[in-house]
């Protein structure tokens, strides 16, 4: 992984999406009670709602690896979910909130992140924030530009120690409770890796070594990409006109034995299995844009061309989300709304903490919608 810096690249181009489609198309009414607050038992002990094709079957987590071929490729994403939220309180007394979006490199003070700012009026550049844990964060200014949607600030020490000692772990909005210590073992995946990210890829929170085990017994191999998921995730869609909405970028890495694992996987006729859609994102952008492109913005709504995935295993997701719309893209919207009836029926769980789903790619689309790193 590259070492993340100061700036974001700017959108090379923009293709719209040419869709009929509007945010309200992606809205559904969700009981409350069906958002999980917290995980299951074990990692595998979830609902699998099997939507590869009609009919639609109800089934269990374990039940994946018969469900994959042998040559089959499942690849994960292997950020590391770290403890960024922070709280302090300026030298007035007022209390803020900084979640930390990503570390940069460069500054002047060796110590500086990008990071979202919750306060009741917001300090102005220069301002020395004490945190608690007894670090200080000083205010630098809006990033990435002066008018960006982030904050810069020097810490007095590094980053990534800080938010091990002091941090909270950055559970999901609708996620109710404060973090505890089950969150910080079980909002994490059992393989990951490389730290950055502000909310897990939550579809291999599934996994555990058991079930790892099992599916390379069966002959299925396993490869990893990095993608840092940003809180942009829960971003909401606030234009009626999806093309107007601006994706935000996330850091990611597609290694090169990633990348022979896939053409292996074509030479063996095996399919490639996305853990998750910030897999997805990864693969998709890697194969859209190159190798030289370390961050990405793409936008997959109904439309677009798929390169790499042919399966994509999921959790539920949030209505009116990016992500709502990128499964909609990958298996058709009619296909997707039905399986979402299904599972609010069925009673599934919901969101980071809830139960999974396995999607298989849809052949044959009508239009095509990139947003290019």
């Amino acid at each position: 992984m590259q070492t993340p810096s100061q700036t974001l690249p700017q959108p090379l181009s923009t293709h719209m999406p040419k869709t009929a489609f509007t945010l309200s198309d992606f809205d559904f009414t969700l009981p409350e009670e069906l958002i999980a607050q917290h995980p299951p038992a074990e990692r595998s002990g979830s609902r699998l709602l099997d939507g590869r094709q009609a009919p639609i079957t109800d089934r269990r987590f374990t039940d994946l690896a018969m469900l994959l071929n042998p040559g089959d490729l499942l690849v994960f994403n292997d950020t590391q979910v770290v403890k960024a939220r922070l709280y302090g309180q300026k030298t007035s007394g007022g209390r803020l909130e900084l979640l930390i979006e990503r570390v940069l490199t460069g500054g002047s003070s060796g110590f500086e992140v990008a990071a979202h700012m919750k306060v009741s009026k917001k300090p102005l550049p220069g301002a020395r924030l004490l945190m608690d844990g007894g670090f200080t964060a000083t205010l630098l200014g809006r990033w990435p530009n002066a008018d960006g949607p982030l904050y810069r600030f020097a810490l007095s020490a590094d980053p990534y120690a800080l938010m091990a000692a002091h941090g909270h772990v950055p559970l999901p909005p609708y996620i109710t409770h404060s973090d505890s210590a089950e969150d910080e073992q079980r909002y994490q995946t059992v393989f990951a890796k490389h730290p950055g990210a502000v909310a897990a890829p939550t579809a291999a929170l599934h996994f555990d070594a058991a079930m790892l085990a099992q599916l390379s017994a069966r002959g299925i191999p396993q490869a990893s990409v990095t993608l840092h998921v940003g809180a942009g995730t829960f971003q909401p869609v606030k234009t009626e006109n999806i093309a107007d909405h601006t994706m935000h970028f996330e850091r990611f890495e597609v290694p090169a034995a990633t990348r022979q694992a896939i053409a292996d996987c074509r030479a063996r006729g095996g399919r490639v299995v996305a853990v998750g859609t910030t897999t997805v994102r990864a693969l998709e952008s890697q194969a859209l844009f190159g190798e030289a492109c370390d961050d990405t913005n793409i936008f997959i709504t109904p439309g677009f061309e798929f390169r790499v995935v042919d399966l994509l295993l999921t959790n539920f997701h949030l209505p009116k989300s990016t992500l709502m719309m990128l499964v909609s893209a990958f298996s058709g919207y009619e296909h997707i709304m039905a399986l979402y009836q299904h599972a609010i029926e069925a009673r599934y769980r919901f969101f980071s903490y809830g139960d999974a789903m396995l999607l298989q790619r849809r052949l044959a689309f009508e239009t095509e919608t990139i947003t290019v790193c």
